[in-house]
């Protein structure tokens, strides 16, 4: 498919504009961020559209996923990719320093991260003539508009894959129509992640859409360090436990008062928290203390002891490793009205998954995992606590719940779909080597 020329938008222009004069403070914002640990202050030059490593010969691909959960859902595709591709190199770009962490570690052989640099025109020109990538393929929502405009500009073929588009992005961009669609028909191909991303995107104008594919639901599952997982084994030892994964402000202190409930008919009952922004751990702590509870703090690096009631989860990196201890799973953002978290990294590792009413950000994926019945979608927190009471005192339903949320979230078919619809300009790329 060849990209459809859209109307250029005035309000795309007018941004160009804007971002050229705030170049010169985009080098103190990056050095404020990485004061607060937001960037690597030993890559800043890459977020600036500098980069030191030398660009490989061959043909190169660029994938551009935002940050943790979009990049562990491309890892499998960029496996793809280089078996189709023996003579190529892949470069993965991320924004958030906890994904560079991620993909030095899990990334294969001919493939490498960079940062995305910030979308200026200056460091976007830097970024795309240092590398001269081939073919693009982002992932997902995150869309820079001068990144994309100028790498369609210079004629390297882009895709869209696992597209997705919440409802608020879909509002946001209704509003201005022109710029998401010169935006969408930049792309040779747009793979949204489901129906109803489909018809949002072409109501934006979107040309060049493809099949329905949602690469999180064929992403490897969330690693975790064996000696770590032995460690907190032991210390649970046989207590029932639940998780409460990714919350938000608020849902803490919901989760100890479902605890207080539950631990009256659920001996021993352990509850795991893990907040979405860790940083908040000292809060946290000290509000859930004060209610009483018996607290363990991971970063602090207290052990489980026997009375313990809540172990507080507040670390980076480690969801694989609770998720594998947890056969229950809430999932955090879904009671308190902010539309939800992924629920498909606990499903992938066989926990069962409940949530509250509120999923708009994964609404496709919970009911695919409800209609499975690996998923409970659940009105309040009155019947999220029975359906734990349920569960915990049942672990034969739970195990079974939760083998069938692992078979929704290992299907191989959106893969395969995805490499289907690129293998087309896989194919014509170039194969003579370049310095």
């Amino acid at each position: 498919m060849t990209p459809v020329v859209a109307k250029r938008s005035t309000l795309l222009a007018l941004y160009r504009g804007a971002t050229s004069l705030a170049g010169p403070v985009a080098g103190l914002i990056l050095r404020r961020r990485a004061a607060g640990g937001k960037e690597d202050p030993a890559r800043l030059h890459e977020r600036l559209g500098a980069p030191q490593r030398p660009r490989p010969p061959g043909a190169l691909i660029w994938v551009h996923a935002a940050s943790v959960g979009e990049s562990v859902s491309v890892l499998p595709l960029v496996r793809a990719i280089l078996e189709e591709r023996s003579d190529a190199h892949v470069m993965v770009t991320t924004g958030t320093v906890t994904s560079a962490r991620l993909m030095a570690n899990q990334l294969p052989s001919r493939a490498f991260h960079q940062f995305v640099p910030v979308d200026l025109a200056s460091s976007v020109d830097g970024f795309l003539s240092h590398w001269r990538p081939d073919l693009a393929l982002w992932v997902e929502s995150e869309l820079w508009p001068n990144m994309i405009l100028e790498t369609s500009r210079r004629g390297i073929a882009m895709a869209l894959v696992s597209a997705r588009l919440s409802d608020g992005s879909f509002k946001t961009w209704g509003r201005a129509p022109a710029a998401a669609s010169q935006l969408l028909n930049a792309f040779q191909v747009i793979l949204p992640q489901d129906v109803d991303v489909r018809d949002r995107l072409k109501s934006l104008g979107a040309h060049n859409l493809g099949e329905v594919s949602n690469l999180k639901l064929w992403a490897e599952p969330l690693s975790a360090d064996p000696a770590a997982l032995d460690a907190l084994q032991a210390q649970i030892g046989t207590r029932p436990l639940w998780l409460a994964a990714s919350t938000h402000e608020g849902e803490e202190l919901l989760a100890a008062r479902l605890h207080r409930s539950l631990a009256h008919d659920i001996s021993g009952l352990l509850t795991l928290i893990v907040p979405r922004h860790p940083k908040r751990g000292d809060d946290i702590a000290t509000a859930l203390r004060q209610e009483g509870f018996a607290l363990a703090r991971r970063s602090q690096g207290e052990p489980i002891g026997p009375q313990t009631a809540l172990y507080l989860a507040d670390t980076l990196g480690e969801m694989g490793l609770f998720y594998r201890v947890a056969p229950v799973v809430l999932m955090g953002k879904t009671l308190i009205g902010q539309g939800g978290q992924n629920p498909l990294e606990p499903a992938r590792l066989g926990a069962a998954i409940l949530s509250g009413p509120h999923i708009g950000n994964f609404d496709a994926v919970f009911m695919m995992l409800a209609k499975a019945k690996g998923a409970e979608i659940l009105p309040d927190s009155t019947q999220v606590e029975v359906a734990l009471r349920r569960l915990l005192g049942d672990p034969a339903a739970a195990r079974a719940m939760g083998g069938r949320a692992q078979a929704v979230a290992g299907d191989p078919r959106p893969l395969l779909q995805t490499m289907e619809a690129l293998r087309p300009m896989l194919r014509s790329l170039p194969l003579d080597a370049r310095p």
